[in-house]
């Protein structure tokens, strides 16, 4: 088996796992189905090489993840929840779907800032936020004018900008 079917097999478990994570909460499902939707196509049109869009794709299933223990402990689960509370059941995650060790540092490492827009450093950082913000900005209804703000903001790939425009009806 090549190294790449091989990834496309860790990442199907790695969504097989987090659908069960998330089991009887079909909303969260489908907002990391939705993220990794745009997160790999975004990443395959900006040409990531396979080990970054990998990583990628593999956070963009479990960027989230943190949500669970973070409203078990506190009963509410913000940004800051999130990063604190997921790396810690992503790891054990990740690793038993068999993903490598320096991978799944950098995927705890983008679990645990994915909601700091500040200091992104990695193609595949900005495009996790991007893709999260793609469906965010739908599901949370955000208004035309806070779209318009995070696409001048938050948006820097060509793809991603393009997606957003296209999405939004939105004006270059």
């Amino acid at each position: 088996m090549d190294g790449d079917s091989y990834s496309r097999k860790q990442l199907e478990e790695l969504c097989e796992c987090m659908i069960e994570y998330y089991e009887g909460d079909p909303k969260r499902i489908q907002h990391f189905i939705k993220v990794h939707s745009f997160a790999a196509m975004i990443g395959q049109k900006e040409n990531l090489d396979e080990t970054t869009q990998f990583i990628l794709e593999a956070t963009a299933y479990t960027h989230d993840i943190g949500i669970k223990p973070a409203e078990e402990k506190y009963g509410r689960c913000d940004g800051k929840l999130q990063e604190q509370e997921g790396p810690i059941v992503a790891q054990k995650m990740l690793s038993e779907v068999g993903i490598e060790n320096y991978m799944i540092e950098r995927i705890c490492y983008l679990i645990g800032n994915h909601h700091t827009y500040d200091h992104v450093e990695g193609m595949d950082y900005q495009i996790l936020i991007e893709a999260d913000f793609l469906v965010n900005m739908l599901e949370d209804d955000m208004s035309e004018r806070s779209i318009r703000k995070a696409y001048e903001q938050i948006f820097k790939t060509e793809s991603g900008k393009k997606l957003c425009r296209v999405m939004f009806g939105l004006e270059e």
